[in-house]
């Protein structure tokens, strides 16, 4: 059987990098994104034992930039697989009326638009093998909507009316089309929402919140399922999570 090949956005922290040592494991060549050249190069050098590997280093939310990087790729590389559109943000917390027009601005560009652009670099090649799949990582956020949550929640929510979209437009194409929704997952979010604020530090205290690689080992079940299962829709919260706004916090 042909190596499959993957390309990761945001694959320099977080889920991305959890889903990068994932793929790796099973063999899965790894296109990897992300705006941190340091940081893919230190990812490259540690999954290049288990698998072949290439970095992009490009920021979604430039259109220009975006298209020419997936061009550019090597002919080895250039059949992808799997997409796995994971970058995105959550910028500040605050009501609608105090919200700030650059943290929505940065919402909308890497989380909605952001992903558009890579998927349409991609999405024709796929149509025309009939073959793919991808994977839009969305939130808990884009299933109901919390105070403060407004612009972020709006954009996790276009995420999964996008991701039900191509579902229903790559159909005739046997493409397979998935959401993964994590609620509290211990990455480096909580430090870019709050801005390096040392709130960031309690928003996964006095719980276990949902690890990186959790996210990882969904994402490896739903793309090895056989080919007539496709996985449309999960939300994974950690046990201490109810929904959006409850979660067991035991301080001791």
């Amino acid at each position: 059987m042909m190596k499959q090949t993957a390309l990761i956005t945001g694959a320099t922290s977080g889920i991305g990098r959890a889903t990068a040592h994932e793929f790796a494991k099973h063999g899965i060549q790894l296109i990897l994104c992300g705006r941190r050249q340091e940081r893919l190069d230190t990812i490259e050098k540690a999954l290049s034992k288990q698998t072949d590997v290439h970095t992009l280093n490009f920021d979604v939310r430039d259109r220009i930039k975006t298209l020419e990087a997936i061009a550019s790729l090597p002919k080895a590389f250039q059949n992808i697989d799997i997409l796995i559109n994971n970058a995105g943000n959550a910028h500040g917390l605050d009501p609608i009326q105090s919200g700030d027009l650059d943290d929505w601005d940065a919402m909308m560009d890497i989380n909605v638009k952001g992903l558009l652009y890579v998927s349409k670099a991609i999405i024709p090649q796929m149509t025309e093998r009939k073959s793919g799949h991808i994977i839009n990582i969305g939130s808990s956020a884009g299933k109901e909507v919390y105070p403060k949550g407004n612009v972020y929640c709006g954009s996790k929510h276009a995420v999964l009316a996008i991701t039900e979209g191509m579902r229903i437009d790559l159909n005739p194409f046997g493409i397979k089309v998935t959401a993964i929704n994590p609620g509290l997952v211990e990455t480096e979010f909580s430090k870019v929402r709050f801005k390096g604020d040392s709130k960031a530090d309690n928003v996964y205290s006095g719980y276990k919140a949902l690890q990186p690689e959790d996210i990882a080992e969904m994402i490896q079940f739903v793309i090895s399922r056989p080919s007539h299962v496709n996985i449309a829709d999960v939300l994974m919260f950690c046990t201490a999570q109810a929904n959006s706004t409850i979660v067991n916090k035991n301080d001791s």
